[in-house]
């Protein structure tokens, strides 16, 4: 008995959380932005291919692939950590400044910037190790590219 129970936590038996590329963990992030008001328009999905294709190197069919995919994950995710830590292991500060350029930018695309895209992209710094200086200057930086 008790050996079927050891057995059951063999580690073949657990289930690994799924490997996510820089690439998917970035393009999860920037979904999170276009969600976090509830609503997504053109607007955001082309932001979204633009900065794929110019970021991220990618074609315009393999952007709009990744924002099919991202958009799939995004809504099965329950937490933001999987992405932010691949990203926090792998990128250096500049990087994630520039991310947040990047989410910055994709919020401002829309009416403005909301109150709940303001709040994710603050957990998100934080989630990174972003002191709060760069969470401004990130925003300061998108707003005048605007």
């Amino acid at each position: 008995m008790i050996k079927a129970i050891l057995d059951w936590f063999a580690p073949e038996q657990i289930q690994q959380q799924p490997q996510h590329t820089l690439e998917k963990a970035t393009a999860v992030l920037l979904v999170e932005i276009m969600r976090a008001d509830h609503h997504i328009d053109e607007a955001e999905e082309a932001a979204f291919r633009d900065i794929a294709t110019q970021h991220l190197g990618l074609s315009a069919a393999e952007a709009q692939l990744l924002l099919q995919d991202a958009r799939q994950t995004s809504e099965q995710a329950n937490d933001l950590f999987q992405f932010t830590e691949l990203l926090h292991q792998h990128l250096s500060s500049e990087d994630k400044f520039q991310l947040l350029c990047q989410l910055w930018r994709l919020a401002y695309v829309s009416d403005g910037i909301d109150r709940y895209e303001e709040h994710m992209i603050r957990r998100i710094a934080e989630l990174l190790y972003m002191p709060h200086s760069e969470f401004i200057r990130a925003k300061i930086q998108a707003r005048e590219q605007q």
